[in-house]
C-alpha cells in the first residue's frame, strides 16, 4: 500500500484534505489514520494523544488544531455513516506523523510532507512575510532567513563532527545533491548558466529559496534532535533530507529546483532598494 501511496499524484494526504464552512482546511482522523495503515481506529487514538501532548507542551492551544465532531465514512457499497472523530489542523497531523511508526513508508511521506507545508504556512502567516508586496520583497526576506538558518546549520554540523571549511563544503554539496537530484555546487551552477563568482543562493526565486530554507532547517533540527556524530552520517541526514524536500515538490506536482529559471542577483536589488529605502527615511526625519 505505501508503495502505490508513494506513486499517486498529488499527494494521497491532500487528496483527503477538506473545507469546512468556514474555508478552513483539515483532515478527518479517521481518513488519516487508514492512510497510516493503522487497521482500528483505537489503534490509532494513543498516536493522536502523543501529538496533543506535543501540541500543548509547543505553547499551542490543543482546542485550536484537534476538534471533536462527527466524520462521514463511505463504506464498500457507497453506504455513508457518521462516526465520531477529530478534525484535525495542518499542525496537528504534522504532529501526528511525527508520533506514528516511523518504519511505515507512508509514515516518513507523511513526516516529510505535513512538515514542508507546514514550513510554508509559518512562512506565508508572518507579518512581515505577509506585508511583502512582490517577488523581489519575498525574496529578500527569504534570504535572510536562508542566512540565519545556514549559520545555525553550520553550528549543528560542527557539533557533529564537520569542523574543517572543506569538510562543510562536502557536506552542504551531500544536501544540494539530494534536493538537486544528485547535483552539487558545481553542477547546479553549469545547470544554471552560473559564473563560478555568482553565489547560488542570491540568483533563486522565492520558490527555489523556500526549498533550500526547508532543507537548511530540517537538516539542522534533525542532526540536533538525534545527536548525529560523525561527518559520514552528517553527510548522509544532509542528503537524505535534502531528497525527501525533492519528493516532496514532485509528489505535489512542483518544479524541481534544478529546472527553476535563476533569476537577478539579489544583491542588486537590495543595492537598488537602498537609495530608495534612505530617501524614504530623509523625507520622515524632515517631516515631509
Amino acid at each position: 500500500m505505501a508503495k502505490e501511496i508513494s506513486n499517486r499524484k498529488p499527494l494521497v494526504f491532500e487528496q483527503i484534505k477538506e473545507i469546512d464552512e468556514k474555508g478552513n482546511e483539515f483532515w478527518g482522523a479517521r481518513k488519516l489514520s487508514k492512510i497510516l495503515e493503522y487497521s482500528e481506529f483505537r489503534h490509532f487514538l494513543p498516536v493522536v494523544e502523543r501529538a496533543k501532548d506535543a501540541c500543548k507542551n509547543s505553547g499551542q492551544e490543543i482546542a485550536d488544531h484537534f476538534e471533536d465532531y462527527l466524520e462521514e465514512i463511505i463504506h464498500g457499497k457507497g453506504a455513508k455513516q457518521d462516526y465520531p472523530s477529530i478534525k484535525l489542523s495542518r499542525y496537528a497531523c504534522y504532529l501526528i506523523v511525527q508520533n506514528a511508526d516511523p518504519t511505515k513508508e507512508v509514515v516518513a511521506l507523511g513526516q516529510t510532507y505535513f512538515a514542508v507545508q507546514t514550513r510554508l504556512q509559518e512562512i506565508k502567516q508572518m507579518d512581515e512575510y505577509n506585508g511583502l508586496s512582490n517577488e523581489e520583497e519575498k525574496r529578500i526576506f527569504l534570504r535572510n532567513e536562508m542566512t540565519k538558518h545556514n549559520i545555525q546549520l553550520a553550528d549543528a554540523a560542527k557539533d557533529a563532527g564537520v569542523i574543517e571549511p572543506v569538510d562543510y563544503a562536502i557536506f552542504q554539496n551531500h544536501g544540494y545533491k539530494g534536493l538537486y537530484g544528485g547535483l552539487d555546487a558545481k553542477g547546479i551552477h553549469k545547470n544554471k548558466g552560473l559564473k563560478k563568482s555568482q553565489h547560488i543562493l542570491d540568483h533563486m526565486g522565492s520558490t527555489e529559496l523556500a526549498a533550500n530554507l526547508f532543507r537548511a532547517t530540517q537538516t539542522e533540527e534533525k542532526l540536533r534532535k538525534d545527536k548525529i556524530r560523525g561527518k559520514q552520517k552528517a553527510n548522509l541526514t544532509h542528503y537524505e533530507i535534502g531528497k525527501k524536500v525533492r519528493k516532496t515538490i514532485e509528489e505535489i506536482g512542483g518544479t524541481m529546483p534544478e529546472n527553476l529559471p535563476i533569476a537577478d542577483s539579489i544583491k542588486k536589488i537590495e543595492n537598488a532598494k537602498e537609495p530608495k529605502l534612505l530617501k524614504t527615511a530623509q523625507k520622515k526625519t524632515n517631516g515631509k
